[in-house]
């Protein structure tokens, strides 16, 4: 009986260790000293150390978090600044969507992967990861399996994205301007576009997050034409409404001269926000979760990814 209280009472110390530990890197993450790659990087080393006491909690917040964030940054941008790189990405945008569905296509008969699983890597890849995934599921009506598995191969490559763009973009010298769009068009998830902007340059996330909510917005058309190709015309298309209030902060920023006195400290909050959203995500990674990915899909995801990422490259510096 003591034995057995003993045990029972050392679970309890070990499981109140762990959320501690937990919290007081979620609070170092806040902290101007720690990146948004460190962010990324620190949660996924507690998730296969000690594992995340939250995990079965987190997912409904991060998406949250997320937006909250994206939206405080709308505070940082003026109205002429956001139409400019709108523009900028524009044709860019529309080329990468294209090519990534298309080729996306011939890979997935190439490899022979299920038609969903295909699909859910090309739209992940194509406009903005795990929200593209979130927003065609419900049309395509895939796996459970399925979707956790796209999920894992889009957010496995957007923390490699979140360590190697930033790298590349110092290497090749480019500019904030050059660096911002290729982050919106090569790197699939909002979260991780945002967090490689934001290390390379305030200019570059400016542009960055502009350039990849425009993009994030042909969610829309694409899930319209995916009701016809899967002929389910009774699905729902689900809008990330966020982007409305995004724009709403870039306008109340532009008219209101009030919020100039307050827009430095939201977007300082918003980047402390997207960090510790980073440090979530990385919480939520796991070895377990790795070994899931089969060669085939992971092999079509990179193939699609480095076809993007080269290609957007090449046109923005040419």
């Amino acid at each position: 009986m003591n034995s057995r209280l003993y045990n029972m009472n050392g679970f309890i110390q070990n499981e109140k260790t762990k959320k501690l530990i937990f919290l007081a890197l979620g609070i170092i993450t806040l902290t101007p000293w720690v990146s948004s790659p460190i962010a990324l990087a620190l949660g996924f080393l507690l998730a296969i150390s000690l594992g995340n006491p939250f995990e079965k909690y987190l997912h409904r917040y991060i998406h949250l978090l997320l937006q909250i964030s994206i939206v405080g940054l709308g505070f940082g941008l003026k109205l002429n600044e956001a139409l400019e790189a709108g523009k900028t990405g524009l044709i860019l945008t529309v080329i990468s969507i294209v090519t990534v569905m298309i080729l996306g296509y011939f890979l997935g008969r190439i490899f022979r992967l299920e038609k969903q699983l295909s699909y859910l890597v090309s739209v992940g890849t194509a406009i903005c990861g795990g929200s593209a995934i979130a927003a065609t599921s419900p049309i395509i009506k895939p796996s459970t399996k399925q979707i956790s598995l796209a999920l894992a191969i889009v957010f496995t490559l957007n923390s490699i994205a979140l360590f190697v763009y930033p790298a590349i973009g110092h290497a090749l010298h480019l500019s904030q301007e050059q660096f911002g769009l290729w982050c919106a068009v090569g790197i699939h998830d909002t979260s991780s576009v945002v967090g490689a902007a934001s290390k390379f340059g305030d200019d570059a996330l400016k542009i960055a997050t502009t350039v990849k909510l425009a993009r994030a917005l042909w969610i829309i058309p694409v899930s319209i034409i995916t009701m016809f190709i899967f002929k389910n015309k009774e699905s729902k298309i689900k809008i990330p409404w966020f982007i409305g209030y995004f724009i709403l902060a870039i306008l109340l920023n532009t008219y209101i001269p009030l919020f100039d006195n307050f827009s430095t400290i939201i977007t300082t909050v918003s980047k402390s926000g997207l960090n510790l959203t980073l440090f979530l995500i990385g919480s939520t990674l796991s070895l377990q979760t790795l070994k899931t990915i089969g060669l085939k899909p992971l092999a079509m995801a990179v193939i699609l990814w480095i076809t993007i990422s080269v290609g957007s490259l090449l046109y923005i510096i040419y």
